[in-house]
């Protein structure tokens, strides 16, 4: 789009092209000026117009259709990739929306959280070891929800695009599926046996 004096925006930059189709809140818009790209949810720019920076000549516009996800496995109420929005959502809210941790099998002390960081997210005792080919680092972070202190936790740590959210089983759930696996072959024979007498 040509630029005037007036001063075009980032949003003008958008109506010009005719906006977005998908849902605002799925959609990130990326500013890139020479070398540098910076980016921000849409519906951040809509709402905080201080976002809504002034276009200089040469800059790059391109809204994301970037739908957010994690993966909740292990004793959750789903076991299922969860979509969420650009503006992100809360280890709170990602348990929410993944059903919870089911009550007969699940161990609040054992909630985890997979994630693939920057090496220069942390600070590092030593340097990490194991890196992947782009020069992440695994991370796993734990969280142990019988200690209400953890729910303050919950409510501020943030999720995430991909990661991976892990409840693990509470130990009486693996004796019970023991004996589930002994009482379904032990319980045939015994009425087998029974019925022949």
């Amino acid at each position: 789009m040509q630029l005037t004096p007036r001063g075009e925006r980032l949003l003008d930059a958008l109506a010009s092209a005719g906006g977005v189709r998908q849902p605002i809140d799925k959609i990130t818009l990326q500013v890139t000026r020479g070398s540098a790209v910076a980016s921000l949810p849409l519906d951040v720019v809509i709402r905080d117009p201080r976002q809504n920076v002034p276009l200089q000549a040469g800059d790059v516009v391109t809204a994301l259709f970037q739908p957010f996800s994690f993966t909740a496995l292990g004793a959750t109420g789903k076991n299922q990739e969860v979509n969420f929005e650009a503006q992100g959502i809360t280890l709170a809210q990602a348990l929410a929306r993944s059903g919870g941790l089911e009550d007969t099998r699940s161990d609040a002390r054992g909630v985890f959280i997979f994630r693939l960081e920057n090496a220069d997210a942390l600070r590092w005792p030593t340097s990490p070891v194991r890196t992947t080919a782009d020069g992440r680092v695994p991370v796993i972070y734990r969280i142990d929800l019988k200690d209400p202190n953890a729910f303050f936790v919950a409510q501020s740590f943030v999720m995430d695009n991909k990661d991976v959210l892990y409840v693990s089983n509470a130990p009486v759930t693996e004796i019970q599926k023991v004996l589930n696996l002994v009482f379904s072959v032990a319980y045939p024979v015994v009425t087998g046996v029974q019925t022949f007498r």
